[in-house]
C-alpha cells in the first residue's frame, strides 16, 4: 500500500548513551512487508505512540519487530506461515532492526522468501543463522515471547489467562535480575533432587532397619539350628542302633519257629499211620459202585428216548383230534351260511315290493325342467358377478401389496435421511452439549410457543451440495450455527427464560427480521460476475426455512456474497477491483474488501477456508417433504382401498349364500326328476340279484355226508397212532422198575461208605489241621531267615560296615548306651523326632546368611550416614539458594504492588499484587496473584478470564504493565491496541499513566498502538508520535517537511 515512508525521525546516541537502555529500537526498515512497499520507522527512546486508523499499517509494525528479532509466527497470533506476511504479489519481503548498544548498535535483517517459507538472516551486514540471531537478542535482554514485555494485538486477551505460575516466570524474566530466573529454575531442581534424596535416605532406612530385624530372628535361628542338630545325632545313633536290635529280636524268634515245626511234623506223622485201614475199604466200596452207576446211566437214557416217543404219539394223536373238530366247524359254517341265505333272499323281496309301489307313487308328479332351467340361469348370471367381484378383489390387493410396498421403501429412504440429521445432532451434541439438551426439551414442550419455532440454524438448514459446507460455516459464526431461530420475540423471551434462566443451559436464540429478507435481490446480478469465475451467491447453495433465510440474509448478507472458483483466484487482482464487492470466496479462500473513506484505496485480507465440520451431511428437504406427502398419500389410497375390499367381501358373502341356495334347490328339483328312472333301476337290480341268490343255493344233505366220511377216516388213523403209544409206555415202566432195583443196591454202598467216611472225616480234620500248622510254620521260619539276613544287611549298611565285620568300638560304646528294645528305641525316636519337628524351616545356610548379613547391616550403616550427611548438606545449599532468590523476589513483587496498588487508587479503584504459595518448600508452584475491584460494593476478586469484563481485564493488563516499566530491565515494551475495550474514562485515566510513567528518565522504551486516541489528552514532550497513514496523496518521504507543515497549522488557527 505505500510506495515509501519515513515514520518519526532518527534518534542519535551521541552523548546520551548513559541515559539509554541497550537493546532499544533505532530504527524498523521494512520492505515489501504485510501493508508496506518500503517504510523506516524511526522510534523515540521512550513513549512511542503510534496511531492511525483500522487497516493503516500499525500492527504491521509490531509483526516487523517479532519477526525481525527472531520470534515465533504463533506470538502473534495471525498466519502460522512466515510467508503470509510478504506483501501479496510479491515473492520476498525484508525487515531490518537496528538495536543501540554502548559499543556498536546491532543491525538485524531478515529477508523473507514465500516460495518455500524460509528466511535469510544477516547480523550486522554478515550472513547469519537463526539461532546466532536469538543469541544476540537474548544476550540484549529482549523477549518477544515474554507476554509481559510484547504484548500483541491478538494476544491481548490471553494475558488474563496465564496462570499465577506462569506470570511469576514471565514478570521475573522481564524485570528480574539476569540471575533471578535462573534461581528459580535451580530451586525447582534443587526441590526436585531434594526429594529424590530424602526418598533415598527413606528407601536405605527402610532396608537397614528391616535388615536388623531379620538378622535378629535369624539369630534365634542359628540356636534352633544347633539345638535341633543335637537331636537330628541322637536319633542317627538310634535308626543305627534299630536294626541291630530288630535282628537279635527275629533271630531269637526264629529260634523258636524252627523248634514247633519239628514237633508238629512227628505229630503228622502219627496221624498218618493210624488212618490208613479206612481209606482202603473205602476204596473198596467205591470200586463195587462204579459198574451199578454205569447200568444206571444206561437205564436212564433208554427211559428218556421212551418217554420222547410217548410224547410224539400223544401229539400226533392230538392233532387228529384237532382235524375232527376243523372237520365238523366247516359243516356248521354251511349251516349258517344256508340259513344267511334264506334271510336275504327274504329281504330283497320284500325291498321289491316297497320300490314298486313307491314307483307308483312317483308316476303322479308335474314336470320340474322348466324350474331346472330358471335356475340355472340365475346361476349363471350369479357366477359372473362374483368372477366379476373377485376380479376387482385381486386387483385390489395386488394394488394394497404394491401401495404397501412402496411405503415401506419410502420410509426406508425417509429413514435414513432421518439418520443423517441425527449425525448431524450427534456432531452438535459432541460440540455444546447444552444446545443438544435445549432441543429435547423445545420437541417435548414446542406446544408452548404461538410462533414457529425452529431448531439450531446447523439443522435446518440443507447444503445442496456437501463441497459448498465450508462457505457456509467459513460464513456464519459458530454461536449462529447453534442459534434457535424464532418468529415471535415474546416466544425466544419465552424460551430463554425457561431454558437459559431455569434449566441453566448456555444456548444462543435469533429473532428473524419483522420483514421477510429471504427474498431480497443482489447487489449485481451473477452472470456479471461469471467472467471472474464467480458461479453463485451463497444463498443458493441451501435451503433453508423463509425466517431462517431472512435473518441470514440481513445478518451475514448471503444473498450478496459471491463464490467463485479457482479461476477467481488467478484472477485476484482484477477482482478486488471491483468497487461493488465486499467480500467473496474463492475455492479455498475468503477474501474481504475495506474501503478507506479518506483516500478510497481498498485493503484487502485473506484467509484460508476451514474443512467442513457440520453441514457437510446434507438432507434434501424438498425430497424428504415430498416422501412424507407420498407416504401420506400412499396410506390414504390403502385406507380406501381397504373400504372397497370390505365392501366386495360383504357382497361376494351374498352372491355366495345365494349360490348355496340355488344349488340345494336345483339338487332337489333334479332329485325330484330322476327318483322314477331310479326307481326302475333298483328294482331291476334287486330282481337279478334275488335270480343269483336263489340259483347258489347250498346241498346241505351232500355236505352232511362228505362229513362223516373225513371224521371215520381220521378215526382210523387214531387207532394205530394209540396202539404204538401204548407199547411205548410199557417199555418205559419196564425200565424204571429195573433203575429202581439198581438205586436200592446204590443206596446199601453208599450208606456204608458214608459211614466210613465219617469214621474217617474225624481223623483227617485233625490231619489236615497239623498239615497246615506244618505248612505255616516252613513258611514263618523262611520269612524269618530272609529277614534275618535282610536285617543284617540293613544293620550293616546303616553302620557304614562290610559284610561280617566286627562293630567298631567307638560305635559299640555308643550304641551299648542306648535301649535294648525296640520299644523304648521307638519311643526315644518318636521324643526325638518330634522335638527335632518343632525346628522346622532351618538348614545349614541359616549360619551362613547370618554373617553375611551382619557384613552388609555394617554397610548399609555407612551407607546410610554418608547420605544422611549429603541430604543435610544438600538441604543448607537449598536454604541459602532459597534466600538468595526469595527475598529479592519478595522485595521486587512488593515494588511492583506498590506501583499497582497507587495505579488503581489514583483510578478510585483498588488493586494488589502477592507472591502466592500453596507450599513453600514447593518452588514450581510459586506464582504472582493479583487481585483488582472495581467497584465499592464488591470485594477483591483475582484477575481472571472469565471473572472480570473485557474493559476491567485491559485496564488490570495495562496497569500491572505500567507497574513493570520502572523496573524493567527489558530494552522496550509492545503493547498493541489494549485500550479497545475500556470506556472512555477508564482510557482517559490509564492514558494519563501510561503518559507519566513511560516519560520518566529511568524507564525503557515503551510502543503504545492505538487506532483512536481521546480529545484533550496530556501529552508529555519526551513522547514520540508515530502517526501511519495510507492513500493516493501521501506524501513521498523526501518531499515532507516538518517546520513547513507547522508553520500551515500555526497560520490556521490564527486565521480562526
Amino acid at each position: 500500500m505505500f510506495a515509501g515512508s519515513q515514520i518519526g525521525t532518527p534518534v542519535s546516541d551521541e552523548g546520551s548513551t548513559g541515559q539509554l537502555v541497550e537493546g532499544f529500537i533505532l530504527r524498523i526498515t521494512m520492505r515489501n512487508f504485510l501493508t508496506y512497499d518500503y517504510s523506516e520507522v524511526y522510534p523515540g527512546p521512550n513513549l512511542n505512540m503510534i496511531v492511525g486508523a483500522n487497516g493503516t499499517g500499525k500492527s504491521s509494525i509490531v509483526c516487523a519487530i517479532c519477526l525481525g528479532l527472531a520470534g515465533k509466527t504463533g506470538i502473534l497470533g495471525r498466519g502460522d506461515k512466515v510467508g503470509h506476511y510478504v506483501k501479496r504479489g510479491c515473492n520476498k519481503g525484508s525487515i531490518e532492526i537496528e538495536l543501540f548498544k554502548n559499543d556498536a548498535n546491532v543491525i538485524i535483517s531478515r529477508e523473507i522468501l514465500v516460495e518455500n517459507n524460509q528466511s535469510v538472516w544477516q547480523l550486522n551486514g554478515k550472513h547469519s543463522s537463526q539461532k546466532a540471531v536469538e543469541e544476540a537478542v537474548k544476550a540484549l535482554q529482549i523477549q518477544v515471547s515474554n507476554l509481559c514485555q510484547f504484548l500483541p494485538q491478538e494476544k491481548v486477551g490471553e494475558f488474563a489467562k496465564m496462570s499465577k505460575i506462569e506470570l511469576l516466570e514471565a514478570t521475573e524474566k522481564s524485570v528480574g535480575p539476569p540471575e533471578m530466573y535462573t534461581y528459580h529454575c535451580e530451586l525447582k531442581n534443587f526441590r526436585t533432587k531434594e526429594r529424590e534424596l530424602e526418598n533415598a535416605v527413606k528407601e536405605k532406612a527402610t532396608f537397614l532397619e528391616n535388615a536388623k530385624q531379620r538378622n535378629e530372628r535369624n539369630k534365634l535361628d542359628v540356636n534352633r539350628y544347633y539345638e535341633k542338630k543335637r537331636h537330628l545325632d541322637m536319633i542317627e545313633l538310634l535308626e543305627k542302633k534299630k536294626p541291630w536290635v530288630e535282628y537279635e529280636t527275629v533271630r531269637k524268634e526264629l529260634e523258636g519257629v524252627k523248634k514247633e515245626r519239628d514237633e508238629a511234623k512227628r505229630r503228622l506223622s502219627g496221624l498218618k499211620q493210624a488212618q490208613e485201614p479206612i481209606l482202603k475199604k473205602v476204596q473198596t466200596i467205591e470200586n463195587q459202585m462204579r459198574p451199578i452207576e454205569a447200568q444206571m446211566k444206561t437205564k436212564t437214557a433208554h427211559i428218556k428216548e421212551a418217554s420222547l416217543k410217548c410224547k410224539q404219539k400223544q401229539d400226533q394223536l392230538d392233532r387228529k383230534n384237532g382235524e375232527i373238530e376243523d372237520i365238523k366247524q366247516a359243516l356248521k359254517l354251511k349251516q349258517t351260511e344256508q340259513e344267511d341265505q334264506r334271510k336275504r333272499i327274504g329281504n330283497t323281496k320284500r325291498i321289491i315290493d316297497d320300490l314298486r309301489a313307491e314307483l307308483a307313487n312317483v308316476a303322479d308328479l308335474p314336470d320340474v325342467m322348466p324350474q331346472i332351467e330358471a335356475i340355472n340361469t340365475e346361476l349363471k348370471s350369479n357366477q359372473e358377478q362374483r368372477h366379476r367381484v373377485e376380479e376387482e378383489t385381486g386387483d385390489l390387493r395386488r394394488e394394497r401389496d404394491n401401495l404397501e410396498a412402496e411405503i415401506q421403501a419410502l420410509t426406508r429412504r425417509l429413514r435414513d435421511m432421518n439418520n443423517m440429521m441425527n449425525a448431524k445432532e450427534e456432531k452438535l451434541r459432541g460440540r455444546h452439549r447444552d444446545t443438544h439438551a435445549a432441543i429435547q426439551w423445545l420437541r417435548q414442550n414446542r406446544n408452548m410457543f404461538t410462533g414457529q419455532v425452529y431448531e439450531p440454524v446447523m439443522l435446518v438448514i440443507n447444503v445442496k451440495d456437501p463441497r459448498f459446507a465450508k462457505y457456509l460455516e467459513n460464513h456464519i459464526s459458530f454461536n449462529d450455527l447453534r442459534a434457535f431461530v424464532f418468529q415471535r420475540k415474546d416466544d425466544m423471551e419465552k424460551f430463554m427464560t425457561e431454558v437459559r434462566d431455569k434449566l441453566s443451559l448456555k444456548v444462543n436464540s435469533i429473532s428473524a427480521p419483522a420483514n421477510s429478507c429471504s427474498a431480497q435481490p443482489p447487489s449485481r446480478h451473477i452472470e456479471s460476475l461469471r467472467r471472474f469465475g464467480f458461479f453463485s451467491y451463497l444463498r443458493e447453495l441451501f435451503d433453508a426455512p423463509d425466517e431462517v433465510m431472512s435473518y441470514l440474509c440481513q445478518q451475514y448478507k448471503v444473498h450478496d456474497v459471491p463464490v467463485g472458483t479457482t479461476q477467481t483466484k488467478s484472477m485476484i487482482k482484477t477482482v478486488i477491483e471491483e468497487p461493488y464487492l465486499k467480500m467473496f470466496y474463492t475455492a479455498e479462500e475468503r477474501y474481504t474488501m475495506k474501503r478507506s473513506v479518506y483516500s478510497n484505496k481498498i485493503s484487502t485480507s485473506n484467509s484460508a477456508l476451514r474443512p467442513s465440520q457440520y453441514l457437510s451431511i446434507t438432507v434434501d428437504t424438498e425430497e424428504r417433504s415430498r416422501l412424507e406427502q407420498q407416504i401420506r398419500a400412499d396410506e390414504v389410497r390403502i385406507r380406501e382401498v381397504n373400504e372397497r375390499l370390505n365392501t366386495l367381501q360383504q357382497n361376494a358373502a351374498i352372491l355366495e349364500r345365494r349360490d348355496n341356495e340355488l344349488r340345494e334347490e336345483k339338487k332337489r328339483l333334479s332329485e325330484q326328476k330322476g327318483k322314477k328312472r331310479q326307481l326302475e333301476q333298483k328294482i331291476s337290480t334287486k330282481e337279478d340279484s334275488l335270480r343269483q341268490m336263489e340259483r347258489s343255493g347250498i346241498d346241505l344233505s351232500k355236505v352232511e355226508g362228505e362229513t362223516d366220511a373225513k371224521i371215520s377216516a381220521v378215526n382210523a388213523q387214531k387207532e394205530s397212532i394209540v396202539t404204538e403209544l401204548m407199547s411205548q409206555m410199557k417199555l418205559r415202566a419196564t425200565l424204571s422198575m429195573e433203575k429202581v432195583h439198581l438205586a436200592l443196591e446204590t443206596v446199601g454202598l453208599t450208606a456204608e461208605k458214608v459211614k466210613l467216611e465219617n469214621d474217617c472225616r474225624e481223623a483227617s480234620t485233625e490231619l489236615k489241621a497239623v498239615e497246615l500248622v506244618c505248612s505255616r510254620l516252613d513258611q514263618k521260619k523262611s520269612k524269618l531267615t530272609e529277614t534275618c539276613k535282610a536285617l543284617m544287611r540293613r544293620a550293616n549298611q546303616i553302620c557304614n560296615m562290610d559284610p561280617g565285620a566286627a562293630v567298631p568300638a567307638e560305635l559299640h560304646a555308643a550304641l551299648s548306651k542306648l535301649p535294648n528294645t525296640l520299644d523304648e528305641i521307638e519311643a526315644m525316636l518318636h521324643e526325638e523326632r518330634s522335638r527335632a519337628e518343632c525346628f522346622t524351616g532351618l538348614n545349614e545356610n541359616v549360619v551362613e546368611e547370618y554373617n553375611k548379613r551382619e557384613r552388609e547391616i555394617k554397610n548399609l550403616e555407612n551407607e546410610f550416614d554418608n547420605q544422611s550427611g549429603a541430604l543435610d548438606t544438600y538441604r543448607q545449599n537449598i536454604s541459602t539458594a532459597k534466600e538468595r532468590w526469595l527475598n529479592p523476589l519478595k522485595q521486587l513483587i512488593e515494588q511492583i504492588n506498590q506501583k499497582f496498588s497507587d495505579f488503581f487508587r489514583s483510578m478510585q479503584c483498588v488493586g494488589e499484587v502477592d507472591l502466592y504459595s500453596e507450599n513453600e518448600e514447593e518452588y514450581e508452584k510459586y506464582g504472582i496473584r493479583i487481585r483488582v475491584k472495581f467497584h465499592s460494593s464488591t470485594q477483591l476478586h483475582e484477575l481472571t478470564a472469565h471473572h472480570q469484563s473485557g474493559g476491567e481485564r485491559s485496564v488490570s493488563t495495562m496497569l500491572y504493565l505500567m507497574s513493570l516499566q520502572e523496573l524493567n530491565r527489558c530494552p522496550f515494551r509492545v503493547v498493541d491496541e489494549i485500550n479497545q475495550g475500556m470506556d472512555p474514562i477508564n482510557e482517559r485515566r490509564v492514558f494519563d499513566i501510561v503518559v507519566r510513567t513511560a516519560c520518566k528518565e529511568t524507564t525503557s522504551q515503551y510502543f503504545f498502538i492505538t487506532p483512536k486516541l481521546l480529545q484533550n489528552l496530556q501529552y508529555a514532550e519526551e513522547m514520540t508520535i508515530l502517526c501511519v497513514n495510507n492513500g493516493d496523496y501521501m506524501l513521498s518521504p523526501d518531499r515532507w517537511n516538518e517546520k513547513a507543515f507547522v508553520r500551515r497549522i500555526k497560520r490556521r488557527k490564527s486565521l480562526a
